[in-house]
């Protein structure tokens, strides 16, 4: 590819986490350092205003974009090696930016965890994509960065010490300070009225392989009730799962099948062990079903777009990003039963909230990473984190981005 003006164009930076991604690299890389960086908008005034209140040089480039104006996006895109977009939900606002990044040859990053739109954009924009070079990394936030490279950590330590991946690996979410971002929610909002109008989603959204062309036919665990797990304690049904299971399924199969064919994953809430865990375990589940079955209401999402929902622009405070943490183990095992020893646990953690205060800084380092990442050994094409930069992204999430993979008990 011909050298771009930009190394990283922030699309939507006026907005709550694209504000925090601008603050992030404008502490880290600088305004006019190694990283030649721009921030773009509807509206290039307003923009402006946003940089001057974070302190950014007035010197920075601020572009206008329209999501509803193809040229605009087709001219940035053509000016990046990267367009990292935090304008959501996706399913909404966001495929025609996935068009023109695939048409330019620019690499691009979002948020997303909306898996009946990227099943969508992968089936009309992944051969657009492999013709032109750019790579598409979708879910490069919460969800699915500390799933999707956490199994991945995990099998290539098997790999490294067994000689083969484990054919089973449980997920299981420790604790989370901090919950998730407005725009998770009104991702989820979105889905779910989709989901009213066209039953294909509601099918996308419980198929653990919606987003691979061809299923192994692996029965997958459906984590939607109680579990107890020996030596790791009562769990419950953790919200993200039918996102980051689809996208770990993906990067399996992205990847020649290096977690093997008979592979299966599970994603849950740990509660505990004991009588106490037990009970905590279904409480939570208990609730899940009764949120579901709210959210099902229109007037209920009505009533949560007008009054819980983080207006544009609005979060939590700094204080309560920088408070927040999370913290998920991953267990894996041979699948043979309790006469096959090889088993490791490992853990990934991250030292601010998981829907904010991490998020941010996790799509800005995967951002330029992929750029970093040579195409011969990643092509164009439509990926995950994991699938595309693999040992690189772990490495750089650890060494800047305040995440931590490893071993328990080595």
């Amino acid at each position: 590819m011909n050298q771009r003006e930009f190394d990283l164009i922030v699309y939507g930076a006026s907005g709550f986490t694209g504000r925090l991604v601008a603050e992030y690299l404008l502490k880290v890389y600088g305004a006019s350092g190694a990283v030649r960086w721009a921030v773009a908008g509807r509206d290039a005034e307003k923009l402006s205003a946003v940089m001057g209140e974070l302190g950014v040089p007035a010197a920075l480039p601020t572009l206008a974009a329209n999501a509803n104006d193809t040229a605009s996006l087709d001219a940035l895109a053509a000016r990046a090696s990267v367009i990292l977009t935090t304008v959501g939900p996706y399913q909404l606002y966001g495929e025609p930016l996935v068009a023109a990044c695939a048409r330019a040859g620019a690499d691009y990053v979002d948020l997303c965890g909306e898996p009946a739109w990227m099943a969508q954009m992968i089936a009309r924009y992944e051969g657009a994509a492999k013709a032109s070079g750019a790579r598409i990394a979708f879910s490069c936030g919460f969800d699915s960065i500390p799933f999707d490279c956490g199994v991945f950590y995990l099998q290539q330590q098997a790999m490294e010490r067994f000689g083969q991946p484990f054919p089973r690996v449980r997920g299981r979410v420790r604790t989370m300070k901090g919950g998730f971002s407005g725009g998770t929610m009104a991702s989820m909002l979105a889905t779910l009225e989709a989901g009213r109008r066209d039953p294909t989603i509601v099918k996308t959204m419980t198929n653990p392989y919606a987003l691979i062309p061809a299923s192994p036919g692996v029965r997958q665990p459906r984590g939607d009730t109680v579990v107890h797990d020996e030596g790791i304690g009562w769990s419950a049904p953790f919200i993200m799962a039918a996102i980051n299971t689809k996208n770990v399924h993906r990067t399996n199969a992205l990847t020649n099948y290096r977690y093997g064919r008979d592979f299966t994953y599970d994603e849950m809430q740990l509660m505990g062990e004991g009588e106490k865990g037990e009970k905590r375990a279904r409480g939570a589940l208990g609730q899940s079903r009764m949120q579901l079955g709210l959210l099902s209401f229109a007037p209920t999402r009505a009533l949560l777009r007008r009054f819980a929902l983080p207006k544009p622009g609005q979060g939590p405070s700094k204080e309560e990003r920088e408070i927040g943490s999370y913290e998920v183990l991953y267990v894996g095992d041979m699948g043979a039963g309790a006469s096959d020893a090889r088993t490791l646990r490992a853990v990934v953690s991250g030292d601010k909230d998981p829907g904010y205060g991490s998020t941010s800084k996790m799509i800005t380092e995967a951002a330029l990473c992929l750029k970093d990442t040579p195409r011969a050994t990643t092509p164009g094409g439509i990926w995950t984190p994991a699938a595309s930069m693999g040992e690189a992204l772990i490495a750089r999430l650890q060494e800047k981005a305040g995440l931590r993979f490893g071993l328990e008990g080595k």
